[in-house]
């Protein structure tokens, strides 16, 4: 096990203890009471609260929104746990990114969540997001997508708890859901989406939402979705073999949105509780739960 620095007595800040040339892969930054900024992680650090520690402040994200912890090259790794974000966008994944573990944490109405665009072999496991905000898009609990025509795969989605109200914008234009977890293959405005989004697994969590304004912005507990407005494209081709099973989305009127529905055939889509419970495939299909 590597070394354990503390913040704010080894460290002022988190940015300080990830950029200091003591500080290696394979440390543990252990981060006090107390509301703290999030960083730019560049390293494969494990970045974990104690007594309550709140991230509400951080990185600017492009679109102006605050971000608290985005993953950058070179993070590979890294480990966020026990931490409340009081922030716009929680844990962003910057640089394609593998093998990140987000676990034990609370995202206290963010725009989005945990949001894993490109990465692949991701943990996302026992994390508690009550409430989201929109902002003409957003209102997302956790994210796994592709907008750079890669593959994404072996991210597990487990044993998270996604509850409250999805909280609309007033400026909102609408147009789209929020969603508890989304899969989602991103070739709006001309993007390369994804090649293969394949081999995730998105078991035993329970999502209970309800929106303010449905009329204009509703939310699905999960979501899968491949974007292109184009019905001579096959879907399965990018979005195939992902295991969705044993949640329970009955707190939630709109549980399965599948976009387009043809994706019901190359996924595992089962033995969740509520209206959508899918074939019945075997329990086997989902393996353990993470």
């Amino acid at each position: 096990p590597g070394n354990v620095w503390h913040v704010p007595d080894d460290f002022a800040t988190i940015q300080e203890a990830i950029d200091s040339g003591d500080v290696l892969d394979g440390d543990t930054i252990l981060v006090g009471p107390g509301n703290r900024a999030g960083a730019f992680v560049t390293k494969a650090v494990e970045i974990k609260g104690t007594g309550g520690a709140v991230i509400d402040d951080g990185p600017i994200h492009s679109s102006g929104l605050i971000q608290g912890f985005r993953l950058l090259a070179d993070s590979d790794g890294a480990v966020i746990s026990h931490l409340r974000f009081e922030v716009d966008l929680a844990v962003m994944n910057g640089a394609a990114v593998d093998d990140v573990t987000v676990t034990h944490c609370t995202f206290a109405n963010t725009v989005q969540g945990i949001s894993n665009w490109i990465g692949s072999g991701w943990t996302i496991s026992h994390n508690e997001i009550v409430d989201l905000r929109t902002r003409n898009g957003g209102g997302i609990g956790i994210l796994v997508a592709d907008y750079t025509g890669g593959i994404v795969s072996d991210n597990v989605v487990a044993h998270n708890k996604i509850s409250g109200t999805l909280h609309v914008w007033s400026g909102d234009g609408g147009g789209y859901n929020g969603s508890g977890i989304v899969i989602y293959a991103d070739f709006r405005w001309g993007r390369a989406g994804a090649e293969e989004i394949k081999n995730n697994r998105v078991v035993k969590n329970n999502v209970s939402m309800t929106s303010d304004t449905p009329n204009v912005v509703d939310i699905a507990a999960f979501e899968l979705t491949d974007s292109r407005d184009d019905p001579s494209a096959d879907p399965c081709l990018v979005i195939f073999d992902n295991s969705i099973g044993f949640n329970d989305f009955r707190g939630t009127v709109k549980q399965i949105a599948l976009t387009p529905i043809e994706l019901e055939d190359c996924n595992d889509i089962s033995r969740n509780l509520g209206d959508n419970r899918g074939h019945g495939s075997h329990p086997s299909v989902f393996g353990p739960g993470g």
